[in-house]
């Protein structure tokens, strides 16, 4: 099972630092392939003021330093084309934020690449529209196809985050896990989808409610999870209010495995 977990963004080298020790079980797990996830630039936030991260090349320098001492695989955000060639001569994994999910320089450039491509379903998208960005980094790597098995055989996955509706909450149909999972292996990203937009000039969530939404993808079946997590996410920088604690996140992961089993998914 594939899982992305860390911080919302670098907020320090040694909150990040201090994050990633703690997300060892995951590395050691052998039922798990782990990506370490943290952003070096949060460009889409609700505010100017609001903390977007340490830039590129700082960010790229932290991310690195996990990598070496850890031994983690690494997955960033990237926002413009710029950023796409240095962010993958560190990281394994370039995930494009939903908003920008069809944004053709972007996606080429990401194909570009020899890095795994996560891409976000927009929130205002259906799941058969995310055929197309998939089929634009597919093209790029010589591709014509698009099915699950020629996205998981040139590393594109398709990432859940719920769609918005207008009310300033985001509601995850069940549906387009199934839908999309023809076009690519699909990550669940439970921590958006428990994001309440419309709450002033930061934007709010309720953390409690991700374990819920993280065991019914996997009950629906997915290839792989999506957590933001932190030390203590009531002084997170970016998203504290979806994050879970790291020992939440670990009770969760242990619900997820006993539902696949149940269900005969890890069989």
């Amino acid at each position: 099972m594939i899982i992305l977990a860390g911080p919302c963004v670098i907020e320090s080298r040694d909150n990040v630092m201090k994050i990633a020790e703690q997300l060892a079980f995951l590395q050691e797990d052998k039922r798990v392939e782990f990506y370490f996830k943290a952003s070096f630039d949060k460009a889409n936030r609700t505010s100017l003021d609001s903390f977007r991260g340490p830039g590129l090349d700082e960010g790229l320098k932290i991310l690195q330093e996990v990598k070496e001492q850890f031994g983690y695989k690494i997955v960033t955000d990237v926002h413009e084309t710029y950023q796409v060639a240095p962010a993958a001569q560190v990281v394994d994994v370039l995930q494009i934020p939903a908003f920008l999910c069809r944004q053709t320089d972007l996606l080429v450039a990401c194909g570009k690449t020899n890095a795994k491509v996560n891409i976000k379903k927009g929130q205002f998208l259906a799941s058969d529209s995310m055929q197309h960005p998939v089929a634009k980094v597919l093209k790029t790597r010589g591709v014509d196809e698009v099915n699950y098995q020629t996205s998981k055989d040139n590393g594109v996955w398709l990432c859940e985050r719920g769609n918005i509706f207008g009310y300033g909450s985001l509601i995850v149909d069940m549906k387009n896990l199934i839908g999309m999972r023809e076009f690519a292996p699909v990550i669940f990203d439970a921590t958006h989808s428990a994001q309440v937009p419309s709450t002033g000039s930061t934007t709010g969530g309720n953390s409690a409610i991700v374990p819920s939404l993280a065991k019914a993808a996997a009950a629906v079946g997915v290839d792989g999870f999506f957590f933001e997590t932190h030390f203590d996410p009531s002084i997170a920088l970016s998203d504290g209010p979806n994050m879970l604690t790291i020992p939440d996140l670990k009770s969760t992961i242990k619900d997820i495995f006993s539902i696949q089993e149940v269900l005969g998914y890890n069989a």
